[in-house]
This record gives structure tokens, sequence and C-alpha cells, in this order.
């Protein structure tokens, strides 16, 4: 079996400093900015992974806090499923993307760094987009600030 390590990712799980749920924070703030909401829709909304595996993560939530797919209704998993592809269609014309990977972490044991809310995440992925850096020296090379990929993703038409 294989295993994929991601070391960088321990500043978010051990030092987690954040209170409250970001995506109930990020669905009631009026600044987009602030949180990197790239797009909202009237159930739910995408956003900025701020801890990404990858440059370009987003991630799609319902405002609604509910914590598995089973709670959402018709309307809210529909709106998901069509931000996820505008989100795809902002990735592909802006960083052009070899694959993705794309799912669920629901509940904690499944990987779930918010596990009270669900989510869906967009990593966009190319060939040798990883390499020694995370291993050796325990740092995750990003190619683009968040700041900068929030700008040219709100840019881009869909």
């Amino acid at each position: 079996m294989k295993k994929m390590w991601a070391p960088w990712r321990n500043v978010f799980v051990y030092n987690r400093k954040i209170k409250g749920c970001i995506f109930c924070k990020a669905a009631k703030s009026k600044d987009d900015k602030k949180h990197f909401v790239v797009e909202r829709g009237n159930f739910c909304f995408s956003i900025l992974n701020i801890y990404p595996y990858n440059n370009g993560h987003i991630m799609i939530a319902p405002y609604a806090h509910k914590s598995t797919l089973l709670d959402l209704t018709e309307s809210e998993l529909r709106e998901l499923m069509s931000l996820a592809k505008n989100s795809m269609r902002r990735t592909e014309k802006l960083l052009k993307p070899q694959g993705y990977n794309i799912g669920f972490n629901i509940g904690k044991v499944a990987g779930a760094g918010f596990a009270g809310h669900v989510h869906m995440h967009i990593v966009p992925r190319w060939l040798g987009d990883t390499n020694f850096m995370p291993v050796i020296t325990h740092t995750k090379v990003m190619s683009e600030s968040l700041d900068s990929l929030y700008r040219r993703l709100k840019g881009v038409k869909v």
C-alpha cells in the first residue's frame, strides 16, 4: 500500500488557533476577499483553502451548517455540484491542471478538519507536483500567494 504524506499540514492539524466554523464565518461575512470566497450561490459558496494541498485548492460548502451529504437538500446538492463545475472551469482556464483530486472528508476519523460542516475539496494536480521539499524540509512549495490566486480566480468568467 502506498502512502501520501503531508507534513506541511501539521501547522493546521496541531496548531489550530481557529475558533468556530470557518465556513459559517465566511458564509455570514460581507467581506469575500478576507475569507477568499470565490463564488456565492443561493445555497452554497466556493472558497480557497488557506491550508492548500496544492495551488488552486478550492472548497465548496453549503451556507447551512450541516455535517453530512445526507443532510443536504436537493437544491443544496445541485448547487454544490454546479459550483464544483464552475470552480473547475476557472481552474482550467487559469491554471491548466492535468488532473484533479475531488472529494469529501466526512467526519473527523475521515480526515475532516471541520467535521461539523460538510464541504467538497477540489485539488488541481500536475505531473510532478510533489517533490522532495515536503519530505526533506517539511515545506510545501506553493507557486502563487493566496491573494494573487484569489484575484485571478475572481477575474475568470465561467
